[in-house]
């Protein structure tokens, strides 16, 4: 199939270039999209060719919950994409369709449950009250960032997945490296292959465990023949990589409360509406830039009229289904009373984030713990001076300049 001879049927497609955005800003280029239709075709800075682009939130849900459209096959096509490299390894559960995927996020469920991650709750409470004492001995002014929004995630992520302490540091190190679309896929890959290297030997010292941290139920169930090692490995990274978007959140989230004060001094006023003040936050942030892992259509599926061919890669964008007018009323303001508030920041279908408990209780802890904790916390410059990550994936600021 060549675009030539469909020009007449088709949209045009749009260049999406990788933007540097900062603050809360919303990616110009996804704004025009949403605008252009429910389905477009985009064209990425790296990989081949075009893709199909969904922006509503029922068509969303749909090609993310439909075996109609699997992530397999993205392996074998050079897609339309953001980053240099592709993030998971062949095999990794992030381009695996049920059943394998379902065998794969089963052999760690149970650190993710709301069982699991309660265990941590109280080690994650002490580790941050132990950052916040240092932020306040050390007194004003200080990076939020660097002091409390970098270290909790890292140390919480490391807690669970079983991964020491002393090496904590490299596992952060690497995270960096790999989600950056500005160093090149070659650096980024050695990132990965070295973070990779670590847990095969850490989940074959565990085969046989009884261990509930992640490393420990990933050498059992290789133990038991349930899963590869390779498997085990390709799961493990995702894991911890994911672990530190908590980071990136959480900066956007303090950036947007001491931007607009008057949402800190509500939720320090009513603590009881925190929860769902999070969930809408959640909703609101730009989480990353452009669109995350596509998907193959594995047959010629019609979406608002349009046909989409059998082979040909689709995305979905999270962002916009965020924004989608028909299911949030007034989508881009922010609404601590909004209900029902069903955003899929977490993703959606089967490759929801196995993680969305555990970014729920570490965005709990954080806002708890620096409003009630530091009453008089604000910005240390202006808000455009606040500087936000350049050529990521995901993204957050730089650094979080603070006094008070």
């Amino acid at each position: 199939m060549t675009e030539e001879t469909l020009t007449g049927t088709l949209p045009p497609v749009r260049h999406w270039p990788a933007l540097d955005l900062t603050g809360l800003d919303f990616d110009p280029v996804l704004t025009e999209l949403m605008a252009e239709g429910p389905v477009t075709r985009i064209r990425l800075p790296n990989g081949e060719g075009w893709a199909w682009l969904v922006t509503r939130m029922d068509d969303v849900r749909m090609v993310t919950n439909d075996p109609r459209f699997g992530r397999e096959a993205v392996m074998d096509r050079p897609v339309t994409r953001l980053a240099p490299h592709f993030i998971p390894e062949r095999g990794a559960v992030g381009f695996l369709d049920p059943p394998d995927h379902t065998r794969l996020r089963r052999s760690v469920a149970a650190a993710f449950t709301a069982k699991g991650v309660e265990r941590i709750r109280e080690r994650s409470r002490l580790l941050l009250d132990e950052l916040v004492d240092e932020l306040l001995q050390d007194g004003p002014p200080a990076d939020l960032t660097a002091t409390v929004l970098s270290p909790f995630p890292i140390a919480v992520i490391c807690e669970l997945m079983g991964v020491p302490a002393a090496d904590r540091h490299s596992m952060h190190t690497w995270t960096q490296l790999i989600l950056s679309s500005s160093q090149g896929a070659q650096v980024s890959e050695r990132a990965k292959h070295e973070m990779g290297a670590y847990f095969a030997d850490l989940v074959g010292l565990r085969e046989g465990s009884t261990g509930t941290d992640v490393a420990s139920l990933l050498g059992a169930a290789v133990g038991r023949g349930e899963i590869t090692s390779q498997e085990a490995v390709g799961l493990a990274v995702l894991l911890q990589i994911g672990g530190e978007a908590v980071t990136n959140n959480s900066g956007q989230m303090f950036y947007l409360l001491l931007t607009r004060p008057e949402l800190a001094e509500r939720l320090r006023a009513e603590p009881g509406i925190r929860p769902r003040a999070i969930d809408e936050m959640l909703r609101h942030i730009p989480h990353r830039n452009a669109v995350g892992l596509s998907r193959i259509a594995l047959e010629d599926v019609d979406i608002k009229g349009v046909r989409i061919r059998a082979g040909d890669p689709v995305y979905v964008s999270y962002l916009a289904a965020n924004r989608d007018p028909e299911v949030f009323p007034d989508p881009d303001t922010i609404d601590f009373s909004r209900s029902p508030n069903p955003h899929v920041s977490f993703g959606f279908g089967p490759h929801f984030c196995p993680g969305n408990m555990l970014a729920r209780l570490e965005s709990g802890l954080l806002v708890d713990a620096l409003l009630d904790r530091v009453p008089d916390l604000r910005l240390a410059v202006p808000p455009e001076q606040v500087p936000f990550k350049k050529g990521a994936l995901i993204r957050g600021p730089e650094a979080l300049p603070v006094t008070w």
